[in-house]
């Protein structure tokens, strides 16, 4: 099935625009899906949606919007209402400045979308802004209407297309001074920091897809599997992080630095690991074969 785009509009430029798309960069996957069970019965809890004076029980396809502007008192909005409310920004990314691409903190960073040429008709000018941010190392600011609520976002290269980034706005970052207080005025030793900096360059690696896996979803799989063989897997052995810091520093980076078959481990995922996870959705979907089975 084709993607189908969650926006359609223009990238604007100055005087330059082209016809673009938004689609989701996220997809639909195998992650593990978990339901509300009655305990004594064993059955699916059913979620319903009632009146809150009447106690009727409603379909959500029937429900409308409404907007509470006193105690319990709503004012209704029709869908011809979101649509006198549209502004440039609902139709048009019109590029409204540029900036260094590192100097957004990732803490702002909040959903990723693909921007994408929509049709024939401008592919040319797409392909223009496209080199042009890319060879400029900057960051394309500009701004969108989803889902009712305008976002501040921002544009970047990506492969042979670009991807837009929503921006949170900075009331909705929390300040992280107290929390990094402590640490504030702690001066490190260099000789310690150099030491540190040979353990970055000796685990320095490819940024691959797979570094990402699910590691505990797979770990789950597992437990979700021997539970329906009615076996039962013990909790792996962790070591309990301790509660001190009376550590000799200097003495256990050098012995860090003394592991250097475990340092070329772990400097990238094993080959192994990488599959782990499709080789525990093999194995949950081949046991759930067998306990079928069984019962039958």
């Amino acid at each position: 099935m084709a993607a189908r785009p969650i926006w359609r509009g223009h990238l604007r430029l100055a005087l330059v625009s082209c016809p673009v798309a938004l689609y989701t960069v996220h997809r639909a996957r195998g992650d593990l899906h978990f339901h509300l069970i009655n305990p004594k019965t064993g059955n699916r809890v059913r979620m319903i949606t009632l009146d809150a004076e009447t106690d009727e029980e409603l379909s959500r396809s029937d429900l409308v919007r409404g907007y509470e502007f006193e105690k319990n008192r709503y004012v209704v909005l029709e869908p011809e209402d979101f649509e006198r409310a549209r502004i440039e920004s609902s139709s048009v990314l019109t590029v409204d400045k540029f900036v260094d691409a590192g100097n957004i903190p990732p803490i702002y960073f909040d959903t990723s979308y693909y921007l994408a040429p929509d049709g024939k008709a401008g592919q040319d000018v797409y392909a223009v802004l496209r080199e042009a941010i890319a060879e400029s190392d900057k960051a394309a600011l500009s701004r969108v209407v989803i889902l009712q609520r305008e976002r501040t976002v921002a544009i970047l290269p990506f492969g042979a297309g670009m991807v837009v980034h929503t921006l949170h706005e900075k009331q909705d970052i929390s300040d992280p001074k107290n929390l990094f207080e402590p640490v504030a005025d702690e001066k490190p030793d260099q000789d310690m920091v150099k030491l540190a900096l040979q353990l970055v360059e000796r685990q320095t690696a490819p940024f691959e897809p797979s570094d990402l896996e699910d590691r505990y979803e797979a770990r789950l799989r597992q437990v979700i599997d021997a539970k329906l063989a009615g076996q039962r897997i013990e909790p792996a052995e962790q070591e309990a992080p301790r509660g001190d810091n009376v550590i000799d520093l200097m003495a256990a980076l050098k012995q860090s630095l003394g592991r250097g078959a475990e340092g070329a481990r772990k400097a990238g995922p094993h080959p192994a690991a990488r599959r782990s996870r499709k080789a525990a959705a093999t194995q949950h979907r081949t046991t759930r074969k067998k306990v079928s089975g069984k019962r039958a």
